[in-house]
């Protein structure tokens, strides 16, 4: 395996980047759609993001992460939303570590002191890691989702950094 780096993501990961995030949206509850949506997607994906990185292995992409404001009102400037996805033969190993303390540096930058996430209640491996790493159930808004049939919570987590 080559050396990982983290860098600013750019149109050059879109294929890339959809692919992970198309290969949780197809097979589980760490996605939100129910299935593989469109490269065309991927501006909306980071849309609005303070913060939008990749970890390269030189030969590929194997993990993306996005900060994004909570809300955009001044009122929520030291609030922020993390997204990110390790391609499936890369989790397990800290690289999700990696992207989230990244995270947490363009975050304190920005000057923001909260970190949000929100995670489907069937994702269990989300909300372990995210224990893990200083957060803490702040809400869940019960049976709001439902992906292949099956109803599932969204769980916030939130940690001051």
């Amino acid at each position: 395996m080559n050396e990982m780096h983290i860098r600013t993501m750019d149109e050059r990961d879109s294929g890339a980047v959809m692919q992970i995030f198309n290969h949780y949206a197809a097979t589980g509850f760490a996605a939100y759609p129910e299935g593989p949506v469109p490269v065309q997607f991927f501006p909306h994906l980071l849309e609005g993001a303070i913060s939008a990185i990749v970890l390269d292995e030189g030969t590929g992409i194997a993990g993306f992460g996005l900060l994004k404001p909570f809300f955009p009102f001044p009122a929520f400037k030291k609030t922020g939303m993390l997204t990110y996805f390790i391609a499936p033969e890369f989790t397990g190993k800290g690289f999700g570590t990696q992207i989230l303390d990244r995270l947490v540096k363009d975050a304190h930058k920005h000057g923001i002191t909260t970190l949000l996430a929100n995670i489907s209640s069937k994702n269990t491996g989300s909300i372990r890691f995210h224990e893990k790493h200083g957060f803490t159930v702040a809400g869940t808004l019960a049976g709001v989702g439902e992906k292949f049939g099956e109803t599932f919570d969204v769980v916030w987590m939130q940690r001051k950094i």
